[in-house]
């Protein structure tokens, strides 16, 4: 379990420019992470077993989606401080394209607040949801292209591999 969680976190994650990564996750990855927490965390009984399953099954993608944790990563404290506040509500500008089809932003913290008045936070979870037209193209190796839109983080689009295309297709329907 662990060398396949390792590998699909290594073929999918992402990075823009060299401070934006995404991780999508999956069924997999997600069971690994709960595996990991209730073990280091020491919970064996049936009510603290639940309470891990309902925090990390929203992060499972349905079928008709994708989902990805979504990390602002600059090394530099202070750095990473005032980019945060010049970055606020880039959550909101990352997309991804297939094909012809117009471009999907993400949804993102659906279930809590990551940003506040003056800043966002550097980490995020996305949901990018797909039309089944969309989907069925995606499967069909049309072009897949990422982008952020945020008028503080201009990056150029990202042609996604064919390796990585065809590993988060995987979490299609």
């Amino acid at each position: 379990m662990l060398r396949r969680h390792v590998r699909r976190k290594e073929n999918i994650k992402m990075a823009h420019r060299e401070n934006v990564v995404l991780l999508f996750e999956n069924k997999n990855t997600i069971q690994y992470q709960i595996q990991e927490m209730l073990r280091i965390e020491k919970i064996f009984d049936a009510e603290g077993i639940q309470e891990e399953l309902d925090a990390y099954n929203p992060l499972i993608p349905d079928g008709s989606n994708l989902k990805a944790v979504m990390l602002i990563e600059y090394p530099n404290v202070e750095e990473r401080k005032e980019k945060l506040k010049i970055l606020k509500g880039i959550e909101r500008k990352i997309w991804i394209k297939v094909g012809s089809h117009n471009k999907v932003f993400a949804i993102a913290d659906e279930d809590l607040e990551r940003e506040d008045e003056t800043k966002t936070s550097a980490v995020h979870y996305l949901r990018y949801e797909f039309s089944p037209s969309m989907i069925n193209d995606w499967k069909n190796d049309s072009s897949i292209v990422m982008g952020i839109d945020h008028e503080n983080y201009q990056s150029s689009e990202t042609i996604i591999s064919s390796d990585i295309s065809s590993s988060l297709s995987g979490d299609f329907a």
